[in-house]
Parts: C-alpha cells; sequence; structure tokens
C-alpha cells in the first residue's frame, strides 16, 4: 500500500498552485451558509422577540409545551396565563411560542 502511495505523489517541479480557487470556494460556502441558514433564523428571532414584547393583557397564545391560554398578566419575565375559569398559572415568557389570532 506504500508502495501505491508513493507511485501517485507528484515528482519534482512545482508544488502546487495557487489557493486562490480554494479560498473563493470557501468565500462562496459560507456566503451561502450565512444567506440560506443564518440571516433567516435571525430573522425569526427578531420577529418572536417583537412578539414577544407587544405581549398584552387578553392576548391568546401557545406555549412551546402546546398549552393555549389567555394572557392575564405580565410581570417582568413572567407571565400569568389563564386556562380555565379558576385556573391562572404563572410561566416564563421564554416559554410563549406563538400568538393565536
Amino acid at each position: 500500500m506504500f508502495d501505491i502511495l508513493l507511485m501517485t505523489a507528484p515528482q519534482g517541479g512545482s508544488g502546487g498552485g495557487s489557493g486562490m480557487p480554494f479560498l473563493v470556494m470557501m468565500v462562496l460556502i459560507l456566503m451561502v451558509m450565512y444567506f440560506f441558514m443564518i440571516r433567516p433564523q435571525q430573522k425569526r428571532e427578531k420577529a418572536r422577540q417583537g412578539m414577544l414584547a407587544d405581549l398584552k393583557k387578553g392576548d391568546k397564545v401557545v406555549t412551546s409545551s402546546g398549552m393555549l391560554g389567555t394572557v392575564w398578566g405580565l410581570k417582568d419575565n413572567i407571565v400569568v396565563l389563564k386556562i380555565d375559569d379558576e385556573v391562572k398559572v404563572e410561566i416564563l415568557k421564554s416559554a410563549i411560542a406563538s400568538k393565536m389570532e
């Protein structure tokens, strides 16, 4: 096996080429990753933060665990959800997944 590796090694002459094609390819890959993965995630997170900031009493919301409720009260980082007539729970604001229309 070692003989095969030796036969495929370049013999003398120039030791390689320019690293420019490799650099261009890496830049293109990073740009594609940014525009198709990172940027959309940042936009979704910004929209979610805006939704959480705009919460007010009476909004119907869905938590990340799937619980449905109506915002009964707001504190600093805590939301009081009214689940039923006499059932109210406190959850973290970050646990709210979305607002129901």
